[in-house]
This record gives structure tokens, sequence and C-alpha cells, in this order.
């Protein structure tokens, strides 16, 4: 026990722990014996992590609990491994499928076409369920089948997580589009402020038509409430450009969030990195913990989108992600999955800034 126990808290505190950790949790894991709780936590976020042990994780489901079952199936779904799919066909019947947003986004390594048929009836019993909403807008177009149940929930106090999951979904739910133009013009009685502007992007996405979209961020400039539109000016990008010069003044908000919010949709609509990049650069902050009331990951993904131009920001990035220590202040409970995260980003961020064999190295041990 306490092998198992530095084991543990080894494969929590460090991106790099040593084989032999993850080798003694996942065996832990698997183990319907043993009772330690932040062993499964670990291996039900680990991912690509535990590659190495896929076989005897998924040996061992079906040979214990259901509680075990579902450890090891994210263990599984993490790595995109299919053998995980019996274990989650199972869940679903017994209404057991994670439905914490975190957990949820594991599912979305596997291929929408197998999990789809367990997805769909969940949210025909369970609208509420506006986790698996999330994943649905994970799969995007690949989610289509899903569009019925979609729509259904868009009749629920659900609507606003079905508008965003309709907008991912994009042109195959052009079916939603007279529903989605009444609630972008509030005829619609479920419509609201915030569900109007995300149904006039959806309307974009699945039509390809920018009217709705762009009088809505309008209205938003107007009315002096433009910061809650930020990431729709972002996509509409060049369509924007009349709101360029109010979306530049938000770049000075006394807001974190909307600060890089709108440094984001500034480069899209104009195009030009330079007022941009030094705000984004001031939120990476090489001390972050994880607390998700900073914007750093936001930051630092906004760079990565931006690539060569912003080339001063690759040595930062590439000290971030040489360090040993996991973020430590994520949502309760997932720290492992927040941590990697936050890797997947630095990494791919670094990549697109610098691109070449200098991250590599790095991105080895995360895959």
């Amino acid at each position: 026990m306490i092998r198992l126990a530095e084991a543990t808290k080894a494969v929590f505190r460090h991106r790099r722990p040593e084989p032999w950790c993850w080798a003694v949790v996942v065996e832990a894991a698997c183990d319907g014996t043993h009772t330690s709780r932040d062993a499964d936590q670990a291996v039900s976020q680990a991912g690509p992590a535990v590659s190495a042990h896929a076989d005897l994780i998924a040996e061992s489901l079906g040979r214990g609990s259901v509680y075990r079952d579902n450890v090891l199936a994210l263990a599984l779904a993490g790595m995109g491994d299919v053998r995980a799919l019996p274990a989650l066909r199972r869940l679903a019947d017994d209404n057991r499928l994670p439905g914490d947003r975190p957990r949820v986004r594991i599912l979305a390594a596997l291929p929408a076409a197998e999990l789809l048929p367990v997805v769909r009836p969940a949210l025909r019993r369970e609208p509420e369920r506006t986790a698996l909403l999330e994943l649905l807008a994970l799969w995007g177009p690949a989610a289509a089948p899903a569009v019925p149940e979609v729509m259904r929930i868009l009749d629920t106090p659900y609507a606003y997580d079905a508008l965003r999951a309709l907008g991912r979904i994009g042109p195959p739910a052009a079916v939603a589009a007279d529903r989605l133009a009444a609630y972008a013009t509030g005829r619609d009685p479920g419509a609201g402020r915030p569900h109007t502007r995300l149904a006039a992007w959806a309307h974009w996405k699945v039509t390809g038509d920018p009217t709705l979209a762009l009088d809505v961020c309008a209205a938003a400039v107007r009315s002096g409430t433009a910061s809650h539109g930020l990431p729709f000016h972002a996509d509409l990008g060049p369509l924007a450009a009349a709101h360029a010069d109010p979306v530049l003044r938000m770049t000075e908000s006394a807001g974190a969030w909307t600060r890089v919010a709108a440094a984001h949709a500034y480069w899209r609509i104009t195009g030009d990195p330079a007022p941009a990049i030094p705000v984004l650069l001031a939120e990476v902050d090489p001390a972050w913990t994880g607390s998700p009331a900073m914007p750093v990951r936001e930051a630092v993904h906004r760079l990565g989108e931006m690539g060569a131009p912003a080339g001063s920001a690759a040595s930062l990035l590439r000290g971030l992600l040489a360090q040993e220590e996991r973020l430590s202040r994520p949502f309760a409970g997932v720290r492992i999955l927040a941590d990697q995260a936050y890797v997947r980003t630095l990494t791919e961020a670094l990549e697109r800034i610098a691109p070449g064999d200098e991250a590599a190295p790095l991105r080895r041990w995360w895959k």
C-alpha cells in the first residue's frame, strides 16, 4: 500500500513520473480488491500516459463492479481505444455514463459513429445531461445523426447547450435553421439575450448566411455589451470589419478574459497580429497553477493560432513545457485532465509558432 500511495502521489504531481508509478497505479485500478479511489481517478484521466497498459485495462473490463468498468472504460476511451465501447454501452443501459464535462470530453476521442447509438437514447431519456451536448459539439459534423435529439432540447431549460451543439455540427444541422432564426430574432418564447447571440451564430454556422450574426454583433456594440459577443466577432473575422475599432478598445478592458477575447477577435477581423500579441503574452503567466479565473491556456491557444508572427512567445512556451509539476489548481478532481489539456495546448501552439524538431521531444511524452 505504501508503494501504491507513492505511485499515486507521483502521477498526480508530475508530468513525467517514473514508468513504474503508472504500472503500479494501473494494476491497482484493474484489481477489484483494492480500495484506492485516488488510483482510480488517476487511471480514468490518464489517457495516452497508460497506453503501454491498454491490454491489461481492456482485459479487466467486465470483471468487477459497474464503478470499476466506468473507470477502466474512461481510461481506454482516453486513448481512443474502441475496446471501451462494450463497457460504455453497458453503462449507458444503467444510466451510468459520465455526467460531468471534463470526463465526458474524454469520450470525444472515440469514433462518433460507434458511440452515437449510446448517446442518442441517453439524451432522449435525460435532456438535462448537458455534458453529452458538449460531446456532440466536440464531434462537430460527425454528430449529425443526433440533430433530432438536440432539436428537442431547444424546448427545455437546457437550450443554450443545444444551440451550441447545433452550431458546431454545422451544415448537417440545416433542418434547424428556422428554429435558430426564431431564437436569434427573439420570436421564440425561450429566447433571451445569451440565447439570441448564440442562436444567431449557430444560424450562420448551419446556413452559411452571416446576416443574423452580424446584426446581433452590431446590436451588442451599440448597446455597450459587445464583450459578450467577442467570440462571435472572432468567428466572423473580416465580415465584422465594421466593429474592429470597438473590439480593439476592449483589449484594454479591466477583465483578463475580455482582453484575451478582444485580442483574438481583433486579429481575426483585421489579420493584424501586432496589437494582439502583447495582450496575449501578458496573460501567459509562468506561475499559473490552473485557476480557471485566469485565461492562460486560452491566451496560449490564440498565440498558437497566429503561428510564426507570434515567434516572440516561443521561448516562454518551451519553458512552460519543460516544467515537471502539473497544474495544482484546476477544477476539483480533474488535475491530470486539466494538465494534459494545457500541455497539448502548449505543444500545439509551439509547433505552429516554431515548426521543426524543437518541440518533438516534448511532444512524445504526453502522446
